[in-house]
This record gives structure tokens, C-alpha cells and sequence, in this order.
């Protein structure tokens, strides 16, 4: 029954954790995210905000630090209350980090990323709550598949980086600019199965402290989308030049 494109949030999840006290709610799990998101933006802020020769430091930090967070955390579900703002923390570095240095080549790209990011959240949000965009099960599995292909693809492109090889996918042209406009679409079609989940999982009695979990999963997933805004937009700009 529980199933999302987003691998951190599967049915194995809940499931190994059905004799916790309490029981998670969709009201606990969105205090929580909020939460969550206030940490990346102070953390952020604080990246953005720090001397030209710390920011790339500190987006390093953050980057390592949140990759070995996010990996604790997925295995170490019952400490997700500490880890996960850890792991907020930690992106929210190397976000700042990453924003700022695009900031540099591309003014205003921070903020565009920014707004779309959150418009997209909540555009889906409603369109989901209201039932326009419905969940089913091959809805679920075309879109697991597709974000396998994507991290497979990624996977593949880090290798090849490490030989001089770098994919059209990834720069600046067409071919780049509609693959960044379909990881984006399917990063964001993520958002709607993680919203999908959570209810599902809330409706089912999952364990209280999966609420930190849960909000973990959407914040994963809301990072790699303005990541994947930010890379679409860079081509765009760049593409204007």
C-alpha cells in the first residue's frame, strides 16, 4: 500500500517501525517540515552571508555533511529527530553555497529558483488535495522508474567526469535544457507522492516519530528539485547570451 518515487519513503519504512508509541499525523509531519525548511534557510543564510573565500569551504562541509546525514538517517529511522535537522542544516550550507556562486555568473538566479521551487510545492500541493492529480499504481511505478534512470544517468556522468567526459545532457543547448525541463517535471511529481505517502501513512497509524521521517523524505525531495530549477535556469541563461 505505501509506495513512493521517493526511495527514502517506502512501504519497508512504516512497516519496520509499527511498534513505536503514537501515531504520526499529516498536522505533525507539515510542523515538522516547516521545521526542517527554516534550518535550510538558516543555514543557507549563513553560507551566503560568510566571506568569498569561506562559502566554498562551507558548501563542501555541507554537501559531505548532509550525504552522510541523509545516509544515517535513512537506516537510523528512530534518530531521525536529531539527524534530520542536522541534515537541513547541513544542505542549507551547501545551497547558500551553491546559490551564491551562481549568483555571481547569473544576478537574480537565487531567488527565481527560490520562487519556483515553492510555487511548483504548492501548485501540486492543490492540484493533489483537490484530486486533479491522482495517484495509482502505475502512476507510482512509472515514476520510480524514472527517477532510477535519472540517478542511474547521474551515476554514469560522475564516472565519466572522472575521464574528461562530459554528456550533452549536461550542458548548455537543447538536448540540455529539455533533459533539466524533464528531471525537473519528474523531481516534481516526486513532491505529489511524497504529499500521497504521508497521508496514507498518517491514515494507517504509522509510529509518531516517523513524522521527522516523513518531513526528511519531502525535504530531500524539495533540495533536489531547486537544485534541478537552478541548473535549468543556468542554461536558459546561458543560452540568452
Amino acid at each position: 500500500m505505501f509506495r513512493s518515487g521517493n526511495p527514502l519513503l517506502n512501504e519497508n519504512t512504516f512497516r519496520s517501525a509499527e511498534h513505536a508509541e503514537g501515531q504520526m499525523t499529516v498536522a505533525g509531519t507539515v510542523n515538522k517540515t516547516g521545521i526542517l525548511l527554516a534550518l535550510v534557510l538558516v543555514g543557507a543564510v549563513m553560507t551566503w552571508s560568510s566571506t568569498p573565500s569561506s562559502i566554498s569551504g562551507l558548501a563542501m562541509l555541507g554537501g559531505v555533511g548532509g550525504f552522510v546525514l541523509a545516509l544515517v538517517t535513512t537506516f537510523k529511522k528512530q534518530i531521525s529527530h536529531i539527524t534530520a535537522p542536522l541534515y537541513a542544516m547541513c544542505q542549507g550550507w551547501f545551497l547558500g553555497g551553491l546559490s551564491s556562486l551562481l549568483e555571481v555568473n547569473y544576478p537574480g538566479i537565487a531567488f527565481q529558483a527560490v520562487a519556483l521551487t515553492f510555487g511548483t510545492m504548492f501548485c501540486l500541493l492543490a492540484a493533489y488535495r483537490s484530486g486533479i492529480v491522482k495517484v495509482t499504481d502505475n502512476f507510482r511505478l512509472g515514476l520510480f522508474a524514472a527517477t532510477g534512470g535519472i540517478a542511474l544517468v547521474y551515476l554514469v556522468a560522475l564516472v565519466l567526469g572522472f575521464f574528461g567526459i562530459q554528456l550533452a545532457i549536461f550542458q548548455s543547448g537543447l538536448i540540455g535544457i529539455l533533459f533539466s525541463f524533464f528531471v525537473v517535471g519528474i523531481a516534481a511529481l516526486n513532491l505529489v507522492m511524497d504529499f500521497d505517502f504521508i497521508e496514507e501513512a498518517s491514515n494507517q497509524g504509522a509510529p509518531k516519530y516517523m513524522e521527522w521521517f516523513g518531513a526528511f523524505g519531502l525535504i530531500v525531495t524539495l533540495i533536489w528539485l531547486y537544485v534541478e530549477i537552478l541548473r535549468l535556469l543556468s542554461k536558459l541563461r546561458d543560452e540568452r547570451r
